[in-house]
């Protein structure tokens, strides 16, 4: 059970997103249909519920995911609302890792934007279960046919309507259920409350009769009931529609998808019904894997009479409850009081209080169920992606892969004052958000904050001042560029202490060769026990490892480096794991030097939408900025520019673009790849940043 409800009614599900497409405004009617709110806010007005944040209301964008609760026809929906902005999509990544069902909302008039596409191979990966909203159907430009082409084409996805639109644009009145074959309309009076049911307008029969073939078309290719009827002539129950179009939905062979006017208030219950009838429950899904002690696996069924297991999926600073910690309960029951172990550390936590969250509003509750969704106050030792079990047992649930920040700014406090408080508020952002990172220049003692992305960086500062109240000077952007060696290098390095303390000796012979693209650091001990002893490998995996985190071209972290211990020797009376440490160190650092090492730059993925008429401008910019232009395509009217270009050139683009297109084109980045900046460019960049 799960707050009183049998699993089978409960759904986790997220509402996710392209920028703009209106997924905060369908959450806000959700919440309105479904009694949660007596009142529903409007995004532009900078009054939705769910953007809660101050930073949300004035720019009219969700930054932070929100989680919510409410009951739709004997169904408890849990749903958290993500960000749509590429800077954010951190927050996409580690709500999708806790969810088991999405609603992708797609623009009528854009179709499937780029951030959708990120959105979507991000649930594929996860594999959960989708179906689509499209939105906006009484827009200028909207096209339900175009959004299925676009989802079947763009996405690789088996698109099935489930519902057709009654009218286009400013016509649009209400929709066609395909699988009741009926029509549905929503009383303007009562703010679409009143759903009325109607006979389907004899001028959309033919379009209903031959999109409802189609459903059964889809359908009979993976239920044998249906199948069977479809071909014999019969009539197909509508509870056995539902049935077989739910057992698709799960096995992921299609995607359910309706329409609507979300701002208009049409259409958003029969999403609902779709979320109850064809997302899973808890029990749906496969039972959770993990790791015990000895790395073997184990499974965790969702129920409330096995061991307890739940996953730490974002951290929050409350300024009523200190640190909230969401988690999913995927096994067994979180109880207030319990103690339980976090097995990534070992460490014991008490669970002070339980919370259900409704935006930034809390509910205090006793317990949290398997296949539920909630938050703990006052945790000390946990961290996000950290899995919490029982006390005295383990079970390590794969943790969440964060993308590496891209771009950095300097700060500093503006008094001495100031100094403590900065890096206290510094620190509390970066244990809420993964992707956020701090680090102190050895050769200018700067710290540089990082992040993904312009616009992300500005929201962290915001909150350092406006929610921290912290005084501090900000520099300009700076790109976060790495180093690799090119060429394999070997050297030694040797540590002997000889003062009038212990005496202590280490030394080690160490090889680097670079590594393939994207491998990350490797180390490989090639010697015997009797050149080194095993005990002190891993000081000298460390000691090397660690001297990556600094190259020797200007101090950035170094990257796809192969070490291998290849020789040395010790001293059986003298030898030391500090030795062997900064043995270590200095032979990778030496070595490093000789490797021919290169900087390399973050590279970005750019995709444009464009009027055909500025494409010439925007190509020419691109040009400008050293992009290489991967692809233009035409869809519905509009130029689809698909290039990579690095960000170092990309600083202020949305102005760039603005100017170019009179403010008609709109563009997505997201990294890409670390490449070697080319030679004319190099020795440029190197002298910036060193300052010379």
């Amino acid at each position: 059970m799960a707050g009183g409800e049998p699993l089978a009614s409960v759904r986790n599900i997220g509402i996710m997103a392209h920028i703009d497409a209106g997924k905060t405004t369908t959450t806000e009617r959700i919440l309105f249909y479904t009694g949660r709110s007596h009142k529903y806010g409007e995004v532009h007005d900078g009054a939705a519920i769910m953007d809660w944040m101050e930073q949300e209301q004035e720019r009219g964008i969700t930054i932070t995911s929100a989680a919510t609760t409410c009951n739709w026809r004997n169904h408890r929906i849990n749903i958290i609302d993500t960000p749509g902005h590429v800077d954010f999509t951190v927050e996409v990544e580690r709500s999708l890792r806790v969810l088991d069902g999405v609603v992708a909302v797609f623009c009528a008039v854009g179709g499937v934007e780029p951030q959708s596409e990120t959105v979507w191979r991000q649930a594929d990966r996860y594999k959960i279960p989708r179906i689509a909203f499209v939105n906006k159907m009484d827009r200028v430009g909207a096209s339900f046919h175009g959004c299925l082409e676009e989802i079947e084409d763009r996405l690789g996805a088996n698109p099935v309507a489930v519902n057709l639109p009654i009218g286009c644009e400013e016509t649009f009145s209400g929709v066609i259920d395909l699988v009741e074959m009926q029509a549905l309309r929503f009383d303007e009076a009562s703010l679409g409350q009143v759903v009325i049911s109607e006979p389907i307008p004899d001028s959309l029969v033919g379009e209903s009769s031959a999109a409802r073939m189609t459903l059964l078309e889809k359908l009979a290719d993976f239920d044998e009931g249906v199948m069977e009827k479809y071909l014999n002539d019969q009539e197909i129950p509508s509870d056995e529609l539902r049935a077989a179009l739910r057992k698709a939905t799960l096995a992921l062979e299609v995607v359910p998808v309706l329409c609507g006017s979300a701002f208009k208030n049409k259409g958003v219950q029969p999403l609902l019904d779709a979320i109850t009838a064809y997302l899973p429950s808890p029990v749906d899904i496969p039972p959770v894997e993990g790791l015990d002690k000895k790395g073997e696996t184990l499974v965790r069924k969702a129920g409330a009479d096995e061991r307890l297991c739940g996953l730490v999926f974002k951290l929050q600073t409350d300024p009523y409850v200190g640190n909230l910690a969401f988690i999913r309960i995927y096994s067994g029951v979180l109880r207030v009081g319990d103690r339980v172990t976090n097995p990534r550390n070992g460490k014991t936590e008490k669970i002070p209080k339980l919370l259900k969250l409704h935006a930034n509003k809390r509910e205090e509750v006793d317990c949290i169920s398997a296949g539920d969704i909630g938050a703990v106050a006052g945790l000390k030792f946990t961290g996000t992606g950290d899995t919490l079990c029982a006390l005295g047992d383990y079970i390590l649930l794969e943790r969440i892969q964060f993308p590496e920040p891209v771009i950095g700014i300097a700060i500093e406090p503006k008094t001495k004052a100031d100094e403590k408080h900065l890096a206290e508020s510094l620190s509390k952002i970066a244990q809420e958000d993964p992707s956020f990172k701090i680090t102190v220049s050895d050769e200018t003692g700067q710290t540089i904050i990082a992040g993904m992305g312009e616009l992300h960086l500005d929201i962290i500062v915001e909150r350092l001042v406006r929610d921290f109240k912290v005084a501090a000077n900000i520099g300009k952007p700076q790109v976060a560029y790495r180093e690799k060696i090119t060429q394999p290098c070997r050297a030694e390095g040797r540590f002997e202490s000889m003062g009038t303390g212990k005496e202590q000796f280490g030394h080690v012979e160490i090889e680097l060769l670079p590594g393939e693209k994207g491998s990350g650091n490797q180390f490989y001990c090639c010697v015997d026990e009797d050149v080194i002893p095993s005990a002190f490998v891993e000081t000298i995996r460390k000691g090397v490892l660690g001297s990556f985190d600094s190259g020797p071209l200007v101090g950035y972290p170094m990257i796809d480096v192969v070490a291998r211990l290849v020789g040395g020797s010790y001293d059986e009376n003298k030898s030391t794991d500090m030795a062997f440490g900064v043995a270590a160190t200095v032979a990778s650092r030496k070595a490093a030097v000789q490797g021919h090492p290169v900087l390399l730059e973050p590279v970005m993925d750019l995709q444009i939408v464009s009027p055909e008429e500025y494409l010439g401008d925007v190509l020419n910019d691109l040009n400008k900025k050293g992009a290489q232009v991967q692809g233009v395509e035409v869809e519905r009217g509009r130029q689809l520019i698909f290039a990579k270009a690095p960000l170092a050139e990309l600083f202020g683009y949305s102005t760039d673009l603005r100017s170019a297109t009179q403010g008609r084109a709109t563009f997505t980045m997201i990294f890409s790849e670390f490449a070697v900046v080319p030679d004319r460019r190099a020795e440029v960049t190197l002298q910036k940043i060193k300052g010379v």
